[in-house]
């Protein structure tokens, strides 16, 4: 349980120290990994799913969307591979969470010489 008297925070049962902390956390600065996806040009798939690589401030997360839905993803991506580095100047990258090669050009009637 949190007391929030004066400015000061106490956090009464918790079990291990890393409660108290994300407790803390949550009520001084709330923090959230951040999934999306974003839009491809020229991919085998139409959307890559990210994610940001850190927690970012939750007050944060609405400017973040804007950005990240200005994005389109011309290269290849492998899992894990960063798509934009320092969102917002955060320090905190975005990164692919699903492999995406380039679209494989179909073959058509016209395109075969006989």
């Amino acid at each position: 349980m949190a007391d929030m008297d004066s400015m000061q925070i106490r956090i009464n049962g918790k079990l291990c120290p890393k409660g108290e902390e994300y407790a803390v956390s949550e009520i001084e600065n709330p923090e959230r990994i951040l999934t999306s996806s974003v839009l491809t040009e020229g991919l085998s798939l139409k959307m890559v799913p990210i994610k940001t690589d850190k927690p970012i401030p939750k007050k944060d997360l609405l400017r973040a969307m804007e950005e990240i839905k200005s994005i389109r993803l011309k290269k290849a991506v492998a899992a894990g591979d960063i798509v934009m580095k320092d969102l917002l100047g955060l320090g905190v990258d975005l990164i692919a969470t699903r492999e995406c090669p380039l679209r494989k050009k179909s073959c058509h009637v016209q395109d075969i010489v006989i």
